[in-house]
Formats: structure tokens, C-alpha cells, sequence
């Protein structure tokens, strides 16, 4: 962190431009079970050079129902680093076959500076009733990365 009076460098004031990444699926991910799977190419990496950087996170998932199920719920959530981030689900209903876009977004702290992997994945409220698919055609991630001085 500045202190006042403090002279910034090249290196401090290139850390505090907000950076872009974004991921698209590169195939669908077919859900039918109430485990969660990644969707492959949904996945953005980058570095850190500080600890406490900020993210927004913010996702667009492609729901397809194609076997309908009253109770069953598409739910798409982000992955941070590994673990799964508690900020909101991207939830589609399985009641009609049909095809959607949902979105959702997030916002967090990198406790640590180093290699980050932000990710989403998708998968059912309950297995066996109802099936659908995370299609790769509109289904991204958008992580906007804000570092400290």
C-alpha cells in the first residue's frame, strides 16, 4: 500500500490498471447428477504481484434443458483457486425444454500474490430427474483483476 507522500513507481502505478481476461467453453458440459463439473475452456489464469487484489468475476452460462423435470434445478457456480465461491449460483429451472442464458456475477479477494485460476462449472440439483447441457457456444467467464499498491 502508498503511504502519503510517498513517490509511486512505474511498477506500483502498472499494478493499479484494472486487467481483462475472459474465458469461453470450448465444449458443452452435459449435466444429469448433482456433481459438479467443470466446463472446460470457461477458465481464465493470470498473476498477481501483490496480496489483496480485488476481482469481479462475471459469467454467462448457456443452459439447454433437454429432458424436463419439474424440481430439478441447472445450476452454474465459480470455482476460485479451487474452492468453490460463495457469492451466488447462476440457477436455470428444468421445467421446460428449452435454452437460455443465464448470468451471475461475483466479486472477491486474492489473499495471496502468485498464479490464480478462476473457473466455472456447472451441474443439477438432483440426479436422475431431468438432464440438460452448459453449451460452448455462449457460455464465458469476464474476471476484471484490480490490484493494490
Amino acid at each position: 500500500m502508498a503511504l502519503a507522500g510517498q513517490t509511486l513507481t512505474a511498477g506500483m502505478v502498472d499494478r493499479i490498471q484494472p486487467r481483462l481476461y475472459e474465458g469461453a467453453a470450448t465444449s458443452p458440459l452435459a449435466v444429469s447428477t448433482a456433481v459438479y463439473a467443470d466446463i472446460v475452456g470457461a477458465t481464465v489464469t493470470f498473476e498477481t504481484t501483490t496480496a489483496g487484489a480485488r476481482f469481479k468475476a462475471e459469467a454467462i452460462f448457456d443452459a439447454s434443458v433437454t429432458t424436463v423435470s419439474g424440481t430439478n434445478l441447472m445450476v452454474g457456480r465459480l470455482v476460485v483457486d479451487g474452492t468453490p465461491d460463495s457469492g451466488g449460483l447462476a440457477v436455470h429451472a428444468m421445467d421446460t425444454q428449452d435454452r437460455d442464458t443465464i448470468a451471475q456475477h461475483w466479486t472477491g479477494t486474492l489473499p495471496a500474490a502468485g498464479t490464480h485460476t478462476l473457473k466455472l462449472q456447472g451441474g443439477c440439483t438432483a440426479s436422475g430427474s431431468g438432464a440438460g447441457s452448459f453449451l460452448q457456444s455462449d457460455t464465458k467467464i469476464i474476471v476484471t483483476v484490480m490490484e493494490i499498491v
